[in-house]
């Protein structure tokens, strides 16, 4: 563990104070992981913006929970696993697919294998993927929007995956029961 500190509004940078408001309203308090990345504003500013962006994409609820959780659970992010299981929960996502994504079995779709197979060889090989792993992705029923949005997904994630290793940023316990 590093001691980074996990703000609270009282306690962040005066710049952060409006951003963790933004938390508040979205989550109702403000998540751990945002106390940490609030000693920099930059760094939660743009966490929030690419969360906001990530969500405004092409894909559906079950696609982002793949992107996420696939990135997730081949980080090995101890926060971020269960925080979006819990919001995955709040998408009406099956738990199926949730456990399915946790455990590394085969996702419950083709397609939804296609876009599992294809974020792990862009987080495992740093994107570069052969024409015929594209061409699988495509061939899923994906479009080159949606390679570039696994990407968008995968840029929120190296930042709340990694600042949470960094920090082994505290379980916040709304999401203790999806441990």
């Amino acid at each position: 563990m590093n001691n980074l500190t996990v703000h609270t509004r009282e306690t962040a940078p005066e710049q952060s104070k409006t951003l963790l408001d933004n938390s508040i309203k979205a989550f109702g308090s403000i998540p751990s992981l945002h106390g940490v990345m609030a000693e920099s504003p930059e760094a939660l500013e743009a966490y929030q913006l690419l969360h906001k962006l990530f969500q405004a994409t092409s894909l559906n609820a079950e696609e982002l929970t793949v992107v996420w959780q696939t990135i997730n659970v081949e980080h090995g992010c101890h926060y971020c696993v269960p925080a979006h299981a819990a919001i995955a929960k709040m998408m009406k996502v099956d738990d199926a697919l949730t456990d399915a994504l946790r455990n590394r079995a085969p996702m419950p779709t083709p397609k939804l294998q296609a876009l599992h197979d294809t974020t792990l060889l862009i987080v495992r090989n740093r994107g570069l993927i052969s024409e015929a792993e594209v061409q699988n992705f495509y061939d899923a029923g994906y479009t080159q929007k949606q390679l570039l949005e696994i990407v968008l997904g995968l840029a929120q994630k190296i930042m709340s995956n990694y600042i949470n290793h960094l920090a082994d940023t505290p379980l916040d316990e709304r999401f203790a029961a999806f441990i």
